[in-house]
């Protein structure tokens, strides 16, 4: 090849090369306008989409928080696969794969995706919120934070508890703090031989003096059981739920002292037993 030639082929092959150039500099220009804008576009659905959830009552502020990200992560798959177009790529090979390989993390990750979608329910259906106190199977303490992958609890005696949404949502749940009011039985055994009257007056007495216990419904105090060694009187009264157990002990203690002062007795568990003479024995003793 003589230098002629070479020169040529440099030419023919520099133009080939600009034309290459020149053809995808206007989709490389489009894409990067694209990306641009969809990523803005993204943003401003995500920072909506929180606002108008926001403008919900009683909207979750986790829930709302996933539902508005989601919303921006699905726009950018959207403009990454309309930038891909762009260059001519088959988006439908592109659109399959990604479908086989969430199908592929999607059984992978069952677990994991069970305890989202636990979550969720839970968010939308609010069985319990943050600060209340609850008892699902062998969990129970104060709500401190409910995530979509798992829940965290603080038990009474203040430890720790992370247990996974799944397993609340599929266990029956008893909250009690939902309610604004609670229902107490304070049941006290008291002597077979002491006044039942005077006892369930001294009760009823006790329930009025207490500030926390609620007039109505009006509490109301009666035998409940006849035990093996005491008659068991009943106080029955309905309080605050943030007062239940606070209003119990003082119940309790007041009770205690007042059955002391009127002589009214708590016994303890006790049998009586009876010695019955064996008539065959004593006759033999006394010959």
């Amino acid at each position: 090849m003589n230098g002629a030639e070479a020169m040529s082929s440099l030419a023919a092959a520099w133009e080939a090369l600009y034309a290459l150039v020149i053809a995808y500099a206007f989709s490389a220009l489009g894409a990067i306008v694209l990306l641009i804008a969809g990523y803005m576009i993204a943003g401003i659905a995500e920072r909506s989409a929180n606002a108008a959830l926001s403008r919900i009552r009683g909207f979750d502020e986790t829930l709302r928080g996933f539902l508005s990200r989601a919303l921006r992560y699905a726009m950018l798959i959207l403009v990454g696969v309309t930038v891909l177009a762009q260059f001519g790529v088959q988006t439908a090979s592109i659109l399959a794969a990604l479908g086989a390989a969430g199908l592929a993390i999607g059984l992978a990750l069952q677990g994991t995706l069970q305890n989202i979608a636990a979550g969720i329910m839970l968010l939308v259906l609010k069985p319990f919120r943050s600060g209340e106190y609850i008892v699902a199977g062998d969990v129970s303490g104060t709500i401190q934070e409910i995530g979509l992958f798992a829940t965290e609890l603080k038990t009474a005696d203040g430890i720790y508890v992370l247990t996974p949404n799944s397993e609340l949502w599929s266990t029956p749940v008893t909250n009690y703090s939902r309610n604004a009011t609670r229902r107490a039985d304070l049941a006290i055994g008291i002597g077979y031989g002491d006044d039942i009257a005077l006892a369930t007056e001294t009760l009823l007495a006790l329930a009025r003096a207490e500030a926390r216990v609620l007039t109505a419904p009006a509490a109301e105090a009666f035998v409940s059981e006849l035990g093996d060694s005491a008659v068991v009187v009943t106080l029955r009264y309905w309080t605050r739920s943030a007062d239940w157990w606070s209003t119990r002990l003082g119940l309790t203690r007041a009770a205690k002292l007042a059955f002391d002062e009127k002589g009214i007795s708590i016994p303890y568990p006790q049998q009586d037993v009876h010695m019955i003479a064996n008539p065959a024995a004593t006759e033999r003793a006394d010959a």
